[in-house]
């Protein structure tokens, strides 16, 4: 996908190493991205990252990750500093869009976009609140929360598919791998109740997702991923309308400090937000 203009700038699908780029401003951002995020990103879709060139220098980014036919969630939407105000950006931005032509698009931008968005015909759905802080918890002795592994990974898909518009199982089984990531379930009576994600950053560690039946799942999974990470500081990205959500936040000794507006270009998709304790991540939904 190239696209030659007058002033030779010129749009392309991402490699690998472009994306590991991408992901390298959006820390200088101040995103905070985890450290190992790029290899699941790709895998989600490998032709959903579009870069732009001046030249032969990468001057913007954008993540355009397409969800079967019907879902796409745009992320990394990034111009870098000393090429801003020349309409590159925007450039990239129709090309992003053209590639998710005929799909209800979602995104989480900057507060300070959502103008801008709702120019491109995105309506806020709601706000997501990112939480941060030193969390001090002992691991729960509980024989309910269990590794994801090979053994429930199926299972774990099959839970995911009410929290996300459209089967992302390409992304997940990425995602849920025990390398870079620690994956958790919570299992009782032989039926997955919740899971959550912990994942080293730049800074701390993020949980997302961490989807439960109730507060109380929702609660030891917390704890028992928070213990992993060693008394790092924790960032949980959360639904603002999950009040059980902001609780828990507070109870462990979190606070804002960062929010995003979701918004989506189509009818928004109807998701259990009260059952959404922490979303994935703010680049793909």
């Amino acid at each position: 996908m190239a696209h030659a203009e007058p002033d030779n700038f010129t749009i392309r699908a991402m490699t690998r190493a472009d994306l590991d780029r991408a992901v390298e401003w959006a820390a200088a951002e101040g995103w905070n991205p985890g450290l190992d995020d790029a290899g699941c990103f790709h895998a989600a879709d490998p032709a959903g990252f579009l870069m732009g060139f001046a030249g032969d220098e990468p001057v913007a980014s954008i993540s355009v990750v397409r969800y079967a036919d019907t879902f796409g969630f745009l992320g990394l939407y990034i111009v870098r500093p000393e090429w801003r105000g020349r309409g590159f950006g925007y450039r990239l931005w129709q090309a992003g869009m053209d590639h998710l032509t005929g799909r209800i698009v979602g995104l989480d931008g900057v507060v300070a976009q959502q103008a801008n968005y709702a120019r491109s015909g995105f309506a806020l759905a709601h706000r997501n609140v990112r939480f941060g802080g030193a969390a001090q918890v002992d691991a729960p002795d509980d024989p309910r929360i269990r590794p994801v592994d090979a053994a429930l990974v199926e299972a774990v898909l099959a839970y995911d598919r009410d929290f996300f518009p459209a089967a992302r199982d390409t992304f997940l089984r990425c995602w849920l791998k025990d390398d870079a990531r620690k994956a958790l379930a919570f299992v009782e009576e032989g039926a997955v109740k919740g899971y959550g994600v912990l994942r080293a950053c730049r800074s701390g560690f993020k949980i997302g997702p961490l989807f439960a039946e109730g507060e109380r799942e929702a609660d030891l999974l917390f704890r028992a991923l928070t213990a992993r990470a060693g008394g790092a500081e924790i960032f949980l990205d959360l639904p603002e309308p999950n009040e059980a959500a902001i609780r828990l936040a507070a109870r462990h000794g979190l606070s804002p400090v960062f929010e995003t507006a979701r918004m989506y270009r189509g009818e928004a998709p109807d998701l259990p937000l009260s059952r959404t304790y922490g979303i994935s991540t703010f680049e793909l939904g």
